[in-house]
C-alpha cells in the first residue's frame, strides 16, 4: 500500500483532485500537509473520504518532517496564487516551498512520481507561441507570481526526481455546478457588470487575449505511462478573444455592454492611483496584463495524451452562466489567496 503525499489541500483543485486520485487507487491512503489556520476545514472536507486521509499540520516553507517510507506518489499543488503577492512572500511559498518539497522528495525511498502543478504564465510576457518544453526563454514578468512560479518549475527540472509538470491556464469553478473558492479572472468582469445596470459601461484593455478546464484531464494524464519528465499545457488550443470573451459575459449577466476603450498604462494608473476607482471597479490592477496577453499556448502534449480519452475543453459560453449564478448565490466569496 502507497501513501499519496499532497500539498494545496483544502484549495479548489486540490479538493477536486483528492478523491478522484484515491478512487483510481484503491489501496493507496493519502497524507495532506495542511497549515494549522486551514485544517479544520481539511478535516471536515476530508470526512467523506473516510480514513484514508491524514491531515498533518505543517507548512512547506518550514522543512518537511514526516515519514518517508512508504510515499509513492507527491503531489504538489500548494502555492500562493495572487497576482499581487510580494515577492519576498512568493519566493517563501513558490520557491522555498517547492525546494523543501524536492529535497523531501528526494528523501523518499519507494518514491516513483513527483506532480508538480505549475503555471502556463511561466511565460511572462514573451510574444508568439510559448510550448510545453519551452521555459527558459529571457521573458520579462508581469508580476511576482509569474516571476516566482517559473523559478520554482526551474527547481522541478533540474532536480534528479521522476517529474510531471502540469501547467494550468486560467482555473474557474466547476463548469457543470460553477461552483469554485476563489473569485478571479472572468469573474472580475461578472461581478463588475452585476452591478450595473441592464446597459453596462466596461473599460476595455487593447485587442483578443485568452481563456480557459482541469481536475478531469490532470487525473488522466498523470495515470498515464510515459509521462516522466513531461510538461502538459491544460489550456484552450482555440481560446477566445477578449472581445469573444466580454461578449459570453455579457450574455451570461444579461447585460449590453458599452466598452470603453483604454491603454493599459492608463487604466493600471486609474486603478492603482485615481481615488475610488479601484472601489469602484475592483478590478486589481495586475489582472489588467491579461487583457493583453501576448503569448499563445502550444498544448501538443496535451492534446496527444488526452486523444481519445472523451476530456476536452468546455467551452465558456456552455457554462458561463453556471459561474454567473454561482457567483450571485455566493456573496460571501471572495479573491484572496489562501496564504
Amino acid at each position: 500500500m502507497g501513501t499519496l503525499f499532497f500539498t494545496g489541500y483544502p484549495g479548489f483543485l486540490g479538493s477536486e483532485l483528492l478523491p478522484r486520485l484515491l478512487r483510481r487507487t484503491k489501496d493507496a491512503n493519502a497524507v495532506c500537509l495542511v497549515q494549522p489556520k486551514f485544517a479544520n476545514l481539511a478535516r471536515e472536507r476530508a470526512k467523506a473520504l473516510g480514513d484514508r486521509v491524514r491531515i498533518i499540520e505543517g507548512d512547506i516553507t518550514s522543512p518537511i518532517d514526516v515519514a518517508p517510507d512508504d510515499v509513492t506518489e507527491i503531489w504538489h499543488l500548494a502555492a500562493i496564487y495572487d497576482l499581487s503577492v510580494k515577492r519576498d512572500l512568493g519566493m517563501r511559498v513558490n520557491v522555498g516551498g517547492t525546494r523543501n518539497m524536492l529535497d523531501f522528495a528526494q528523501r523518499c525511498p519507494e518514491l516513483r512520481h513527483f506532480h508538480y502543478i505549475s503555471t502556463c504564465y511561466v511565460s511572462g510576457s514573451l510574444p508568439g507561441v510559448f510550448r510545453e518544453d519551452d521555459l527558459e526563454r529571457g521573458q520579462s514578468f508581469n508580476n511576482f507570481y509569474e516571476e516566482t512560479k517559473y523559478l520554482a518549475e526551474v527547481e522541478v527540472r533540474k532536480s534528479a526526481v521522476a517529474w510531471t509538470i502540469y501547467r494550468p491556464a486560467v482555473i474557474v469553478g466547476d463548469s457543470m455546478t460553477g461552483a469554485t473558492q476563489k473569485f478571479d479572472g472572468p469573474y472580475f468582469v461578472m461581478q463588475w457588470l452585476e452591478r450595473q445596470p441592464r446597459i453596462a459601461i466596461l473599460p476595455v484593455v487593447g485587442r483578443p487575449s485568452r481563456y480557459t478546464f482541469m481536475a478531469n484531464a490532470i487525473e488522466y494524464v498523470s495515470g498515464l505511462p510515459h509521462i516522466v519528465r513531461k510538461c502538459y499545457q491544460l489550456a484552450d488550443p482555440a481560446p477566445l478573444t477578449v472581445d469573444e470573451t466580454i461578449n459570453v459575459i455579457a450574455r451570461a449577466t444579461d447585460r449590453r455592454v458599452i466598452r470603453v476603450p483604454l491603454t493599459k498604462a492608463l487604466a493600471k494608473f486609474s486603478i492603482e492611483h485615481v481615488p475610488g476607482v479601484f472601489r469602484l471597479l475592483r478590478i486589481p490592477s495586475p489582472a489588467v496584463d491579461y487583457f493583453v496577453h501576448p503569448t499563445t499556448y502550444d498544448t501538443t502534449n496535451a492534446d496527444v495524451a488526452l486523444s481519445g480519452s472523451g476530456i476536452f475543453v468546455p467551452r465558456l459560453a456552455d457554462y458561463a452562466a453556471n459561474l454567473v449564478a454561482f457567483a450571485r448565490a455566493h456573496p460571501e466569496i471572495g479573491s484572496a489567496a489562501m496564504a
